[in-house]
């Protein structure tokens, strides 16, 4: 009786069933015995005969009105679709999308957002909903190449975003260029340049070889400075174009050993000059060391000793090509790597000790008389070659890429032509200008007046 009274009970609202809120399935779940009641519900005065299926939800069809409202007092209903709950999943809803007439003309968007372009991606806001997000850009390295992405994708190594980091193209290679390289143009005349200068230096020294100003302080030490020199210059070639495996190991180790023939002729004639003038007084002890042997030892022993820390960094840990990808957005330098970075500056390091060592004999030098003297010409080529170096050594520590070879290549130019200016020139002068004063006699009185 009991179950009998619940169920008349039940079936006496039914006209008024249409106010029940239809339970989510799960909801249902937690009341059984109401479900079974409520899959047995039937209208009977209604022209649609909307019921419950079995798992108790609402079965009918729906009209889709797009209500309208043309002022405060007239509302116009457009059926623009309808929603049919038992057809199937690609039938149920259907919708004429041209029928609606939307406020403004202008369609809502569902979004509290708008969608992020590519190039950036979404992050979500602080709040429940997901729909709300905001659009970031992608990182210097990364893309996003479709709409809405919600990470970003990173390039490979060689490759770097476009400027709307939508896609990933090629990196450009840079290195110092013969072809597409202004700084590369004026290093390659300048060399050239003063390679043919000092060609004709030594052409010039060769042809008036008899001559006292040529003959003064050592001719041969001259003739291999000078030699020096112009290898010296050549270097620069090594430094300019793209680096390979061999460049890199000769660049600085060629132009080493070189420069270090260079000023050992220095030291040489620096040391020749002390002892000249010291070996004019009667009877002294310094006559015996008179003669090329000396000054020859002094350059090949000096030299020799940049040949090993060359030939010692050379086979520990040499220079090599290398390519930097990290130091320049959207470019891939091509440059050597030093190996060991405390061979390189063991390089420079000698070839400033030597220098230091030069300075310091022309300096003990710089009282004795002038007639064939080279110490004043000595010293000024080494104060040159100290001051480049030195302001070198920061300059090529803070650049990177090209503009590094470019600081070694000045350093090169410079403390070569300061050698060729400040010991040739004033003979040179002298040779081709004033030939009358080259001559013994006329050279001691003109030392001898100063």
């Amino acid at each position: 009786m009991g179950n009998q009274s619940t169920k008349q009970g039940i079936q006496g609202s039914v006209h008024g069933a249409y106010k029940f809120r239809v339970m989510k399935q799960e909801e249902l779940a937690t009341n059984i015995k109401l479900n079974n009641y409520i899959k047995e519900i039937k209208y009977s005065y209604s022209e649609h005969v909307p019921f419950f299926d079995e798992n108790g939800e609402h079965i009918n069809q729906y009209k889709i009105i797009n209500k309208v409202f043309i002022n405060e007092l007239t509302r116009l209903d457009l059926d623009v679709g309808n929603f049919t709950s038992w057809a199937s999943e690609d039938q149920q809803f259907q919708i004429n999308s041209q029928a609606i007439m939307w406020k403004d003309n202008k369609v809502p968007v569902s979004l509290c957002s708008e969608h992020c372009l590519p190039g950036s991606r979404r992050r979500p806001r602080s709040t429940k909903y997901t729909c709300c997000y905001d659009c970031v850009l992608c990182s210097e390295r990364e893309i996003s190449n479709i709409t809405d992405s919600m990470n970003c994708m990173k390039c490979p190594d060689d490759q770097w975003p476009n400027n709307k980091k939508d896609r990933c193209v090629k990196k450009s290679v840079e290195f110092m260029s013969y072809q597409d390289d202004f700084l590369a143009t004026i290093f390659s005349s300048v060399t050239f340049l003063c390679c043919t200068i000092t060609g004709l230096t030594l052409g010039l020294f060769i042809y008036h070889w008899d001559t006292p100003i040529v003959k003064a302080n050592n001719r041969n030490l001259s003739y291999v400075l000078l030699v020096s020199i112009m290898l010296s210059f050549l270097c620069v070639f090594l430094f300019l174009g793209r680096p390979i495996d061999i460049t890199c190991k000769l660049r600085v180790t060629s132009f080493g050993v070189i420069f270090s023939v260079a000023v050992s002729s220095l030291l040489a004639k620096s040391i020749m000059v002390f002892i000249a003038f010291k070996a004019t007084r009667p009877g002294s002890s310094w006559r015996k060391w008179m003669g090329v042997k000396l000054p020859n030892s002094v350059m090949c022993v000096c030299s020799l000793v940049q040949v090993i820390i060359c030939v010692t960094w050379l086979s520990i840990s040499p220079p090599f090509q290398d390519e930097d990808i990290h130091s320049f957005q959207g470019k891939i330098i091509i440059q050597c790597n030093e190996g060991s970075v405390f061979g390189f500056y063991s390089v420079l390091g000698y070839m400033g000790l030597l220098a230091a060592v030069s300075f310091i004999t022309v300096f003990l030098a710089r009282t004795l008389p002038d007639s064939f003297n080279e110490a004043k010409y000595i010293t000024f080529s080494m104060l040159v070659f100290c001051s480049v170096w030195i302001a070198m050594i920061p300059a090529y520590l803070s650049t990177k890429g090209k503009y590094m070879v470019a600081v070694e290549i000045f350093a090169i130019i410079a403390s070569s032509a300061g050698l060729l200016g400040c010991i040739f020139f004033p003979k040179y002068y002298v040779i081709l200008f004033r030939p009358d004063n080259n001559r013994k006699q006329i050279l001691l009185g003109v030392k001898q007046k100063h």
